[in-house]
């Protein structure tokens, strides 16, 4: 059986430092929940991360 090899990442805001947890592989722009800032943009495979990325979750 196949793992699956996208993950969800906690990453903080570099504007507000919110802490949130997104996908990484996006397919639309993640968007800070506080203040609007990008934190992640797709590239059509794993998502360009623009923020901290403080803990990969498995």
């Amino acid at each position: 059986m196949q793992e699956p090899n996208s993950k969800f990442i906690k990453v903080r805001c570099p504007k507000c430092k919110n802490e949130q947890i997104i996908f990484g592989k996006s397919s639309t722009k993640i968007k800070c929940l506080v203040c609007d800032k990008v934190l992640a943009e797709p590239t059509g495979g794993k998502s360009k991360i623009k923020s901290r990325i403080l803990e990969v979750l498995e």
